[in-house]
């Protein structure tokens, strides 16, 4: 039971309803002929649906895929699916994507391109340290998981710490002082869900498959986060 995603900001611009006529109807068609085969390739936006301060969809996009049958490839059409959702908050127009993190990329600069014409004008969200520190403290005996990185001491990339009470440690202290925290694993305050959240915006909820569930989290806790930048 997870569910994960990844939250972006739309840099350009734009009002919810000139979105909504943007996505409308996006539909792109591309031929493509790969081993002597010929396929119609999609991709699509559908299932548009305003919900006050928001608007959201379904993205879907075909790919060709090979599969064994009977010991021979088989070149196979499939398509994935991510729900999305565009948020305001605190004067900002956020994107939430329900995808891992490379998938959530490519939504993002497909939707870019739908609505601007050009990647590049939807881009990552970004966390500040010191706003995710403040999220493990509200729930310090739940933390699980601290990284930190930009480490300035030589030949080290990357610190981690594992384990509760993290907040007590003197190698927690000796950290900070030394990095910026990248990811935080803990229980949320006021939740019974796990949450992992990274400072670009890559948020993951290890104890739920609820995706709508899901999105109300972070557009009610991790927007706030995320304006703080």
């Amino acid at each position: 039971m997870v569910v994960a995603g990844k939250v972006f900001v739309v840099s350009e611009p734009i009002s919810l309803p000139d979105l909504k006529e943007a996505l409308s109807n996006f539909r792109v068609e591309e031929a493509r002929e790969e081993d002597e085969q010929e396929f119609t390739l999609v991709r699509e936006v559908r299932d548009l649906a305003e919900r006050p301060g928001s608007l959201m969809g379904i993205y879907a996009e075909d790919f060709i895929t090979r599969v064994f049958h009977r010991g021979k490839p088989v070149l196979v059409p499939r398509t994935f699916e991510a729900l999305f959702c565009f948020a305001e908050h605190a004067g900002h127009l956020f994107l939430v994507v329900l995808e891992k993190k490379r998938r959530a990329n490519l939504v993002a600069n497909r939707l870019s391109e739908a609505v601007f014409g050009r990647v590049g004008a939807i881009v990552e969200a970004r966390i500040p340290p010191e706003v995710l520190e403040e999220f493990h403290k509200k729930n310090p005996e739940e933390t699980k998981v601290i990284f930190f990185d930009n480490v300035d001491i030589p030949n080290v990339n990357k610190l981690a710490l594992y384990g509760p009470d993290l907040v007590n440690t003197d190698l927690f202290e000796q950290y900070r002082a030394h990095g910026d925290i990248w990811y935080v694993v803990s229980k949320a305050g006021g939740y019974d869900y796990v949450v992992g959240i990274t400072r670009d915006g890559s948020v993951t909820i290890f104890n739920t498959n609820d995706r709508l569930a899901y999105l109300d989290y972070v557009l009610k806790e991790v927007l706030p986060m995320a304006s703080r930048s």
